[in-house]
């Protein structure tokens, strides 16, 4: 597409967007009593409009039901997390048993590695991209020394090459076929959270299912971000969390997928939680854990109700369009915005904006990463 330099191309191409009356459905913060520019989704999504009032009805049914609000409730509690499945389906190209809001997204990293890897005999690696997210990097070091291995003897990372920002979809296969019997999981994230780099998942999984090991993808800066087809893909597990580019607010309910083929097989390791219990029987309150044949089996603990009303009224907006939709927006905004700092950084001497997001739209979500040269702020003494 062929971009232009000038406010009057990029007022007629929001007024081109089939989907502008959607930036109404959401408060943005003010400044000077205007709406700012908000350019933070990939850390925190704008609260949408029905949030409180979706909230405002989970007080008002637990004033007038207390207790009773678990069945009597507009949407009765004891089913709450159920009110996701379809939305959370679409969104990550899976099936609604495949899919469960629950938990915050690195309690659902450890609690799905529970399951997910079990390292045996020489097959103990894990593989994951460098500069992964902190979080995850903590979790990987935790469950390896859980297992009573040495973290810098199992965690492998594949990073860029010299010189470069991105790590190659050749070089992350090579990696997967030269560990082989010794790879036990594939742990990366969708999109690194550093580059905006979107990693080939489908091929991944493919070159990691070949050599025998699972594979796990956090979708933090995935979900609600990319048109994702984990079932497709025949991804084994992935989790995200609610408050990026799904707009739930801080801190809200998390999500995890599970492949039905695992998902189905009740005798899989696991946590287990009267949520995830069979939940026709779960208030026999009988000692034995008999899990749901579901991505529900993995659930501890009931529905965070208040969290969830926020998440549902986000959703809602979700299930008004598609993530095709949302994704043909998203690459006319990520690529003119690439446009835009281009010309800027061309006509400033003595400063630079490097862009280390792949330029390649197919390979990017709806994030632009720079490096700033030449401009940095100067250090500050303490």
């Amino acid at each position: 597409m062929e971009y232009g330099f000038t406010e009057e191309f990029a007022r007629e191409m929001d007024q081109q967007d089939p989907l502008k009356e959607m930036r109404n459905e959401y408060l943005f913060p003010q400044h000077n009593g205007r709406d700012v520019l908000y350019f933070c989704g990939n850390s925190l999504g704008l609260q949408p409009k029905g949030a409180a009032a979706s909230v405002k009805q989970e007080l008002d049914d637990w004033a007038e039901f207390g207790v009773e609000g678990h069945f009597d409730a507009k949407r009765p509690w004891y089913a709450y997390h159920e009110f996701f499945a379809d939305s959370l389906a679409r969104i990550v190209g899976a099936s609604p048993a495949e899919v469960v809001a629950m938990n915050g997204l690195t309690t659902n990293i450890h609690i799905m590695m529970t399951s997910f890897y079990r390292p045996e005999g020489s097959r103990t690696k894990i593989l994951c991209e460098a500069k992964a997210f902190p979080s995850d990097q903590s979790a990987l070091d935790t469950q390896a020394r859980i297992h009573g291995l040495d973290p810098a003897d199992v965690i492998v990372e594949v990073g860029p090459r010299e010189d470069e920002h991105l790590v190659r979809h050749e070089d992350v296969l090579a990696k997967i076929d030269e560990l082989g019997d010794e790879l036990a999981l594939v742990m990366m994230g969708g999109v690194n959270y550093y580059s905006g780099q979107l990693f080939d998942m489908q091929g991944i999984t493919s070159a990691a299912h070949a050599v025998g090991a699972l594979v796990c993808f956090d979708l933090a800066h995935a979900v609600g971000n990319i048109d994702l087809k984990l079932h497709d893909w025949d991804v084994d597990v992935a989790m995200w969390c609610s408050y990026k580019y799904l707009n739930s607010g801080p801190g809200s309910v998390a999500g995890v997928f599970v492949h039905e083929r695992h998902a189905n097989n009740t005798d899989m390791i696991r946590f287990g939680g009267w949520w995830g219990h069979d939940k026709v029987e779960r208030f026999k309150m009988e000692p034995e854990f008999r899990p749901m044949p579901t991505a529900e089996g993995w659930q501890l603990s009931n529905a965070p109700v208040f969290s969830m009303a926020v998440h549902r009224a986000a959703l809602d907006l979700f299930d008004r369009t598609s993530m095709a939709e949302l994704r043909t927006k998203g690459e006319k905004l990520t690529g003119y915005f690439e446009f835009v700092v281009d010309q800027v950084s061309e006509a400033n001497e003595g400063m630079s904006f490097e862009i280390i997001t792949p330029r390649e739209p197919e390979q990017r979500g709806c994030q632009i990463s720079i490096l700033a040269h030449g401009a940095g702020r100067e250090p500050v003494s303490y």
